[in-house]
């Protein structure tokens, strides 16, 4: 996505939430590597059921090398011809690539004038791009930050339907080692997202 760097003042709490957005949507745009898998293996936390997938996927990331890595997100999300996991939201809730939450998601952008990155050529309802957009609304990367309501309106559109179902999969996927750490931090955070947004909900 392509970001209009603005300073907004964001409370410390959304500045950690739009961190762990960023950081989800960056494991799964492409394979970590060697300085990524570090920062990841320095992350702690604390007894709660995402502080502890935290310290399990630091504990995976230490334990990893970038081959096997590029190796494993090569079986989940290319493969020969597809990967073990389509990781849209079209593909997710109705079967197919391309459909109709693309264009309902296109839509959405362009009201929040997000624009796809010119090098970047991958539909944008992947959840990397979906946990980028999410990242960027909250301490307005794309302009103005947006308001709870706004960032609610767009996570019950958009991840809400899906992401848990994805992130279980990816959990539980064959291929999955060090994903599978990313899986379960991503499931404990879309539980925590889900439940702050109904509970925040007027």
């Amino acid at each position: 996505m392509t970001a209009q760097v603005q300073e907004h003042s964001v409370s410390a709490e959304d500045r950690l939430r739009a961190d762990l957005y960023n950081f989800l949507g960056l494991l799964l745009a492409r394979p970590a590597d060697q300085l990524l898998l570090d920062q990841t293996a320095g992350l702690s936390g604390d007894d709660s059921p995402l502080g502890e997938a935290v310290s399990g996927l630091a504990r995976v990331a230490k334990a990893s090398k970038p081959k096997a890595v590029e190796r494993e997100f090569n079986a989940l999300f290319i493969g020969l011809g597809r990967g073990e996991l389509l990781p849209y939201a079209s593909y997710y809730l109705t079967g197919f690539l391309n459909e109709k939450p693309l264009a309902r998601l296109r839509r959405d952008m362009a009201a929040h004038q997000i624009t796809r990155a010119d090098n970047v050529f991958e539909p944008e309802d992947s959840m990397a791009s979906l946990m980028e957009i999410m990242g960027g609304m909250i301490v307005g990367r794309f302009g103005r930050a947006a308001t709870l309501d706004q960032q609610r309106t767009f996570f019950n559109n958009h991840i809400a339907p899906w992401a848990t179902h994805f992130y279980t999969d990816l959990e539980g996927a064959k291929n999955s080692v060090f994903y599978g750490s990313v899986g379960a931090v991503g499931r404990e955070f879309m539980a925590i997202e889900r439940e702050a947004y109904r509970m925040t909900a007027g």
